[in-house]
């Protein structure tokens, strides 16, 4: 099994190649209140002289026969790397944006170091156009964390930050994302083969391992997508997310018209989107009546009842968040950490023997106080998620002018940095090619090399500032949950 061949995983890289759609120049010079100016501005080489590869360049590398045909993604950011050096520019196509690509830890730092009051990460623009154009009835007051920017964003984040960060929320998911994880691994002892071997297509179990958790984490329910028989709901809800990855594929990463004339991907993505909405509406429906008959006392409100008693338009464009962002980047960083773990015996056995400490019996639960004392357990999923990052870096418009690699970027440009190829790479990480779960710990074999010895800003696995991910500890308890 390739990890790294499902093509979200790959949507990043050839994103960048079409960049995201433009955000108001109003919007870009109020980012920040007080404005710097690099001191190497003036004498910074200027924008248009950062190396650029033509559109036909572009096309012949990327056809079935180029230098970049059918690699995985760390390969292909490696050749990238090695062609262009440590700054590329892509020119902008079909009225996209230019995008600026950086594989230099100093630039990450200084990117993240200017990106002002109010980071812009652009998204895909289909979501944003569906909530803006198509649905706005629903969408109005707010398109979420994940397409919205500014002060829209800031208020929503400010909203949710105290419901989703908070450690005593968690807690109380441990048993529900437990039981899903104990009956995911039941199904996972009937699939292997005579040679002990999984199944080709144990990715897309792991993707409904992750609906199954979301579901809960999300809508406070059970889709019931791990069960043999399925009810039409569950193959509906599973269908549904599947069609939104392949045609966020087709329309925000492949080359596509669907801004100009209406194709039939398009078409199908805005039925999906409608399709989803009105199910996670009616769940959160029928939540909502659930729990003005059987009301939780305050110190056990969920997720969902916490974000109802704000608002029920934040509770549902919450939970499309949650499903649509949480499904694709746990199950692929969870497939990363179990196939090191598959791949290195000898770390397996260690990370059993610590979870024997506090499991001595097969049937003994994972609960919020046993987890604490897990130190091996994270940093086989930190290692596992350097090598084998659920996406290959983060996103940022430049919140001021920059200089970067000696040359000048303009506020508001895109862009990409590129952290996963520095992760494998030797000049960053030593061994880097070995999975070493102990350079993460404070106390390690004398030839083990320190994760503190690398740039803190290459393995940022959640992003960072203001704008890292919000489903951060809700996605460490899913991995430690389906490791463990």
């Amino acid at each position: 099994m390739n990890v790294l061949r499902s093509p979200l995983w790959q949507h990043w890289l050839r994103s960048s190649v079409l960049p995201y759609a433009t955000t108001s120049n109003r919007l870009l010079s109020a980012q920040a209140a007080v404005e710097h100016v690099d001191p190497e501005w003036s004498t910074a080489k200027p924008y248009e002289s950062i190396p650029t590869p033509s559109f036909m360049e572009m096309a012949r590398m990327f056809g079935s026969k180029g230098r970049y045909a059918n690699l995985d993604l760390v390969e292909l950011h490696s050749r990238m790397w090695e062609d262009y050096g440590d700054i590329v520019r892509f020119k902008g196509m079909f009225g996209r944006r230019d995008i600026i690509m950086t594989y230099s830890p100093s630039d990450i730092e200084k990117v993240f170091r200017n990106e002002g009051q109010w980071p812009i990460r652009r998204g895909f623009d289909s979501f944003t156009y569906y909530r803006t154009h198509v649905r706005p009835d629903i969408f109005s007051e707010t398109g979420g964390l994940v397409t919205e920017h500014g002060e829209k964003w800031q208020k929503v984040r400010t909203i949710v930050n105290p419901v989703m960060m908070q450690p005593k929320t968690i807690k109380l998911y441990v048993d529900q994302v437990d039981e899903i994880a104990r009956e995911f691994m039941t199904l996972v002892a009937g699939m292997r083969d005579e040679k002990n071997e999984l199944p080709k297509d144990f990715d897309q179990w792991l993707n409904r391992w992750a609906l199954e958790t979301m579901g809960v984490l999300a809508l406070d329910t059970r889709f019931g997508v791990l069960k043999d028989e399925q009810t039409e709901e569950a193959k509906k809800i599973l269908g549904l997310v599947r069609n939104i990855f392949e045609l966020t594929y087709k329309l925000d990463v492949e080359m596509s018209l669907w801004k100009y004339i209406s194709t039939p991907s398009y078409r199908k993505m805005m039925s999906v989107f409608d399709d989803l909405t009105a199910l996670i509406m009616a769940k959160i429906d029928e939540a909502k009546q659930r729990l003005e008959k059987q009301p939780s006392n305050s110190a056990n409100q969920s997720v969902l009842e916490k974000l109802l008693k704000i608002n029920k338009h934040v509770a549902v464009i919450m939970s499309l968040d949650m499903l649509i962002a949480g499904i694709d980047t746990t199950s692929s960083g969870s497939t990363g950490v179990l196939y090191c773990l598959a791949k290195n015996p000898e770390k397996q056995a260690k990370l059993r023997e610590e979870l024997r400490t506090i499991l001595p019996k097969k049937d003994s639960p994972l609960t919020a106080e046993n987890m604490h004392n897990l130190p091996y357990l994270r940093a086989c999923i930190k290692e596992g998620l350097r090598m084998y990052q659920p996406v290959a870096g983060n996103m940022r418009a430049a919140g001021r002018d920059l200089v970067l690699q000696g040359y000048q970027i303009p506020k508001g440009t895109d862009i990409a940095m590129g952290s996963a190829v520095l992760q494998r790479s030797e000049k960053y990480f030593r061994r880097a090619s070995e999975y070493l779960p102990e350079r993460w710990l404070s106390e390690r074999p004398a030839d083990v090399p320190s994760a503190k010895d690398s740039n803190p800003f290459i393995f940022l696995p959640f992003g960072f500032g203001a704008r890292s991910c919000i489903g951060r500890r809700l996605a460490m308890m899913e991995l430690e949950m389906i490791t463990a």
